[in-house]
């Protein structure tokens, strides 16, 4: 369980305490819940903000919400083309249920930048859509990890085979 500083706490209770949020929880995403994914997002670059004078607040709602769309009984089609489309409808519910300003709209809608075409605006906007990729790449790497090694210690004996 990650510690949360005070000051983080008390700028995302809204959210965090919000039933529609809490609702990301039943969501899985990376291996984990989708809850718990932007909260890791949206801490760590919150710290980074803080601490490189960059605009923390916008940061921190912004990355908690940057998947804030529901993808409950969606096909496997529907979850790749989600992929491109997730951060629109997530920008539409950010809006909707927490009156985002357009600096954290931004940072919703521009996250999955280079993957949909939306460019980040701000330097807070770089930051959670990288972010956003370190997180993403780390759980994959705990959901995957075992079938990476796998495949390359296979690799390995092969090559070894092969040149024998």
């Amino acid at each position: 369980m990650m510690v949360l500083d005070n000051e983080y706490k008390q700028l995302v209770e809204h959210i965090l305490t919000s039933e529609e949020f809490l609702n990301l929880k039943k969501c899985e995403h990376h291996g984990i819940t989708r809850f718990d994914h932007s909260l890791k997002v949206s801490y760590q670059a919150y710290k980074f903000a803080k601490k490189h004078n960059m605009d923390y607040k916008s940061v921190a709602i912004g990355g908690l919400l940057h998947d804030f769309f529901d993808s409950e009984n969606i096909s496997m089609k529907e979850k790749f083309i989600s992929t491109f489309t997730h951060p629109l409808k997530a920008e539409v519910n950010a809006l909707e249920k927490f009156n985002v300003n357009s600096k954290e709209s931004d940072i919703i809608r521009s996250h999955m930048f280079p993957l949909n075409l939306v460019v980040p605006k701000y330097k807070e906007s770089w930051l959670v859509s990288l972010y956003d990729k370190k997180v993403a790449l780390s759980e994959f790497g705990v959901k995957f990890g075992y079938k990476l090694r796998y495949v390359s210690n296979l690799s390995i004996l092969l090559l070894l085979n092969f040149i024998k």
